[in-house]
Parts: C-alpha cells; structure tokens; sequence
C-alpha cells in the first residue's frame, strides 16, 4: 500500500498527508505554512505546481503499477483563490487519459469551506521497465 511517507522528502516538506490511494483517485490533505508562502503573505503558486505535480504522478504510478514508471511532461496550473497561513487544504488528482505512452491528470485543490483554490492538469511519460526506457 503506498503511504505518505512514498512520496519522497520534498512532499513530506510540503506536508502532504494521502487520504485515498487507488488507481482512479488520489487525495491528500495538507496546511499552508509560513514558509511555504510568498513576499505578500499567501501561498506560493509554485507550490501548488509541485503539490498537483506530487499526486498526478503517484496516481499514474499507482495506475502503471509494476509495467513501468513515470516522469511529469507538462503541469498547468491555475490559481483561483489566495490561501494564507494555517488554511487546511485538500488535493484530489483524477485521471483524464491514460494510454499506452502517456497519461493525463487532473488535480483540483479546495479549502476547508469546500471553494476551489487551484487546479492543474499533468501529462505524464509511461516508461518500461527497459534500462533504454529510463529516466535520465
């Protein structure tokens, strides 16, 4: 079973907490801090880009399975709504398409009242397990 601490030290420094962990959705629950924000006090876009790039790929890994792995192509994302420091947020990657060479992601994050504050959408490389497929 994948768990928090799978999603390797940046995510755990961003304070991700996985929620739900299956092959159609994956969902963390996280806290906007103090250094995670930017000069005028709300949460960093760039954060947002790594959280929605974080659960993407654990949810098109968890899909892939033992085929093979993947690695991020492309993160759009957009902000909506600004968070501060303390807001309770939840993250939820869904997938859009997954095929034989690739898979696309969506990620939409609410606040505690349920508003939407950002979404991406990921597109992701399927890699076979072949050393000539890797990730260089």
């Amino acid at each position: 079973m994948f768990t928090s601490d799978d999603l390797g030290p940046f995510a755990k420094f961003l304070g991700l907490e996985l929620e739900t962990v299956t092959p159609d959705e994956i969902s963390a629950s996280w806290t906007v801090r103090a250094d995670l924000l930017q000069p005028y006090g709300i949460l960093h876009g760039g954060v947002h880009c790594a959280v929605v790039e974080s659960l993407a790929s654990t949810g098109a890994a968890v899909w892939l399975g033992e085929r093979g792995k993947v690695v991020g192509a492309t993160n759009t994302t957009d902000f909506y709504r600004p968070t501060t420091d303390g807001t309770r947020l939840t993250s939820t990657a869904t997938p859009v398409h997954r095929g034989r060479s690739q898979q696309v992601w969506l990620v939409e994050t609410h606040d505690e009242d349920g508003k939407l504050v950002a979404r991406g959408q990921v597109r992701l490389a399927n890699l076979g397990n072949d050393p000539l497929h890797s990730a260089r």
